[in-house]
């Protein structure tokens, strides 16, 4: 599969009016109580979990049950129809969806329980290695995943991606919250040969390009008959697969005070790996994840250009560096260091 570059990349100066005052308004509390009630019933109880400027989660109880609905900004929209071909493609390992109107962004799923959480690190094996196994599953359908409007960053794009994100925040104005100061701007793009040799390493091992979740770990993860069903979908991408291992493997060191070094970030990294071996050995894997963790930075800089466009003045001023910051950070060591990993 050939990458699909630019034409598929969020607009970085992007301003679109504010997700949150709609989302906060009358006049879509009255939207979504119509749109659950056509569903599942008329709600009893109708509530506001989160709202964010990328996306919206409500309570609905019902004679029927509760529910949860959710929707992503215009941006993310695409979340509900990849929840759905999730649960066509690989049900058990996805949360199940009570309605979905894919145009407007918005889906219902049942209540399941609390989330998994940020546990053990046996735990996080779990959740690494059921990620891997979606991925796995649906990599064969990658087509069917860009079809409900992902997009795709495969080590093929990645050099030109830097190249261009880089002259899109230059050409924003310094006062911008997104803008990227020059100094370290300049720093990525002395990277950029660096990047390429990355994304050649990260090739040759020759996975193919599949679901990347974007924002992996217990608190999107449910249990469910002893099986983990994943959820929270909005910062998906198609990339290569092991770039999913970024957040799951970051937060853990975070959470541990652990270095590169550190076995229990190499036993959750090869939780995620053994299931690739079929495709590539062990000691490949290993050896290319550093690399393909770098490559994974930009999965999150594209993820969080998306989420900045609905964002009003403050909420800018809190999150607006978040794109460049992770575009900034390419380059830094990796949670896990190949050392470590051999």
């Amino acid at each position: 599969m050939e990458g699909r570059g630019a034409s598929r990349w969020a607009d970085v100066a992007l301003r679109l009016p504010s997700s949150t005052a709609r989302w906060s308004g009358p006049a879509f509390r009255a939207e979504l109580r119509r749109w659950v009630a056509d569903a599942v019933g008329e709600p009893r109880v109708l509530e506001p979990v989160k709202t964010r400027p990328w996306a919206t989660v409500w309570r609905a109880e019902t004679d029927g049950g509760v529910f949860f609905a959710k929707q992503s900004c215009s941006t993310q929209s695409y979340e509900a129809a990849l929840v759905v071909t999730l649960n066509d493609l690989a049900a058990r390992h996805v949360v199940p969806v009570t309605a979905a109107e894919p145009g407007r962004g918005l889906f219902l799923t049942p209540d399941l329980g609390l989330p998994l959480g940020d546990g053990s690190v046996d735990d996080w094996c779990r959740v690494v290695a059921a990620g891997a196994q979606l991925q796995l599953e649906v990599a064969r359908y990658v087509g069917r995943l860009v079809a409900t409007g992902l997009t795709v960053l495969e080590p093929v794009d990645c050099p030109a991606y830097v190249e261009e994100r880089l002259d899109d925040f230059s050409r924003l104005p310094a006062a911008d919250p997104r803008a990227l100061p020059p100094e370290r701007g300049d720093r990525v793009r002395a990277l950029v040969p660096q990047v390429r040799a990355w994304a050649e390493e990260v090739a040759a091992v020759g996975l193919p390009p599949t679901l990347c979740h974007n924002d992996l770990h217990g608190r999107n993860v449910l249990e469910v008959n002893g099986e983990l069903r994943l959820f929270d979908f909005a910062d998906a991408m198609v990339t290569e697969p092991l770039a999913a291992l970024l957040v799951p493997l970051n937060l853990l060191a975070e959470a541990l005070g652990a270095g590169p070094d550190d076995p229990r970030l190499h036993r959750v990294a090869d939780a995620a790996l053994e299931v690739w071996s079929e495709h590539a050995p062990m000691a490949e894997l290993r050896a290319v994840l550093p690399a393909a963790l770098q490559l994974g930075r930009l999965a999150r800089t594209e993820s969080w250009i998306r989420c900045t466009a609905p964002m009003d003045d403050t909420e800018l001023a809190e999150w607006g560096s978040a794109a460049g910051l992770w575009l900034a950070s390419l380059g830094e060591p990796p949670p896990v260091d190949g050392a470590g990993l051999a």
